[in-house]
């Protein structure tokens, strides 16, 4: 019985090897050679759009646009953003894909109540929002996955300290409405590091994932 690995990069990985490594990792758990994966990491400042994404979501090509065979539209990615690819075994976790997207949205909130932020689901908007004084409502975790062999991977980005100007060149998710926009724990006044986001995320993770 493979264990669950905990892996983190300390500088920024490219997107395409983080796919390759990632369907490489699907392909060995899927044949036993491989036990599940938790890998955090950032990327190089990128678009990536997923399968519902539509060309008039990407405003300005700042940064290079890679098309992405997980769920969603598009969103960016880049330093001070925690990346967390959840590369899980479904067959062992009840073969419910449901159930652990929902997973993932609770251990994004469980990991942002360590700091006092209450982040919150909303119906038809994917992803966690956070209320704000103004009466607006800012997401600060995208969520995105893709299941292969009842092997789920891809996974969530927590905006923790990121250029949020970044954002601009894109129609975030494809929510055009006003009300709604991009924070990060920065905005939100919270001094977190990613090691400290990591140590978060480790600690919730048996409360959201191992329980029957």
């Amino acid at each position: 019985m493979h264990q669950l690995e905990w892996r983190t990069d300390p500088r920024p990985v490219p997107y395409l090897d983080a796919i390759t490594a990632m369907e490489a990792r699907v392909a060995a758990i899927a044949a036993g050679q491989a036990g599940e994966l938790i890998w955090l990491l950032e990327h190089p400042a990128i678009y990536t759009a997923g399968s519902s994404a539509r060309p008039d979501d990407l405003i300005q090509s700042r940064f290079p646009v890679y098309q992405t065979g997980r769920g969603g539209q598009i969103t960016y990615h880049g330093p001070g953003q925690r990346i967390v690819y959840a590369i899980l075994d479904l067959r062992q976790r009840g073969h419910d894909v449901r159930r652990h997207v929902c997973d993932l949205e609770r251990w994004g909130q469980a990991a942002l109540a360590h700091f006092g932020v209450k982040a919150e689901t909303r119906q038809g908007r994917v992803g966690l929002w956070v209320s704000t004084t103004k009466g607006r409502e800012d997401k600060i975790m995208a969520i995105g996955v893709r299941v292969r062999r009842w092997i789920a991977y891809h996974g969530i980005a927590l905006n923790i300290h990121p250029d949020l100007d970044h954002f601009n060149g894109i129609i975030p998710c494809g929510i055009k409405d006003a009300r709604y926009g991009v924070t990060s724990m920065a905005a939100l006044g919270k001094a977190v590091t990613l090691p400290e986001i990591d140590h978060a995320l480790k600690a919730s993770f048996g409360t959201i994932f191992n329980r029957p």
